[in-house]
């Protein structure tokens, strides 16, 4: 199949979600030429907030695959993936991800994630959401401990 048959399909998996109530995200994974995980945005079914389209196609990518390690993995999503899906696609290793919907095309109607990207570009502690240390006194050795675990 080629890329656009791959993204027709991320883009019919969006359109069957917003005819049964949800939002306008579908994903497709493919590795070596196969679809290894099609998923749906189910925040709204789930009420999971990290259940968007490309999370599920990874999370089921995943469980498919037995291993959280998708590189080679190629990502068509519906819609511009957001910080989260990206973050999360860069951790396991896809390094290519395509989009039918731009932050611009989604911007009318909510459905932009441009601003959250501008945000997550300054110092994490200078947004939105205030990100500080608060280690225990007295805390320590934790990732040595996982270390010694993994030998």
């Amino acid at each position: 199949m080629s890329d656009e048959q791959y993204m027709r399909e991320a883009v019919e998996l969006a359109r069957g979600n917003v005819n049964a109530g949800g939002l306008p995200f579908g994903a497709v994974l493919v590795r070596d030429g196969k679809i290894v995980a099609r998923a749906v945005n189910e925040v709204r079914a789930t009420h999971d907030p990290t259940a968007h389209a490309e999370m599920q196609a990874i999370r089921e990518a995943s469980r498919a695959l037995a291993t959280p390690d998708l590189r080679g993995a190629v990502m068509y999503a519906s819609g511009h993936p957001c910080p989260m899906c990206f973050a999360a696609m860069h951790r396991c290793g896809i390094r290519t991800a395509y989009f039918a919907y731009s932050n611009e095309d989604g911007e009318p109607f909510g459905m932009s994630t441009a601003a959250l990207y501008a945000e997550m570009r300054g110092a994490p502690e200078c947004g939105e959401l205030q990100l500080r240390s608060c280690r225990p006194t007295g805390e320590q050795g934790l990732y040595e401990a996982w270390q010694a675990h993994q030998a």
